[in-house]
């Protein structure tokens, strides 16, 4: 009787382990997806704490809250890169509302939006801050 010195998997084994692995990366991808969400949303949360932060002394300064753009001057570019009136940080857009503030505005008060938009997910995040320094999730 002569034995078979072959060695290696077979089909079928091979098979199994690349369903196995299939399996467990369908399950892990979304929790991936919804951790790496949920660390963009607290970056984004401390960003605009900041912001408040920032926004205060420059009141306290000049007797008007500053614009966005201004903020992110003010803080080294911290907030993220200047388009137009906007800044970008990542997948989230920083913006003013109005979108140009006057100065008499400014000194009344200020409100500042971010904003993440994902067609993939058609799921808007939106967070606004206020002069009273209040963060909220308007958005989902």
């Amino acid at each position: 009787m002569m034995k078979s010195k072959e060695k290696g998997f077979s089909l079928i084994e091979l098979l199994v382990v690349v369903v196995v692995i299939g399996l467990v990366a369908s399950i892990a991808v979304p929790y991936l997806q919804r951790a790496i969400r949920a660390s963009q949303a607290g970056n984004t949360f401390a960003t605009m704490r900041s912001v408040a932060t920032t926004q205060m002394g420059y009141y306290s300064q000049t007797s008007r809250f500053a614009r966005v753009t201004e903020a992110n001057n003010l803080m080294s570019g911290a907030i993220g890169t200047q388009i137009g009136t906007e800044v970008h940080r990542g997948r989230f857009v920083f913006a003013m509302v109005p979108a140009n503030p006057t100065d008499a505005e400014l000194r009344e008060g200020f409100t500042m939006t971010a904003t993440r938009t994902d067609p993939g997910e058609g799921v808007t995040y939106l967070y606004e801050l206020t002069q009273s320094g209040n963060i909220r999730e308007v958005l989902p």
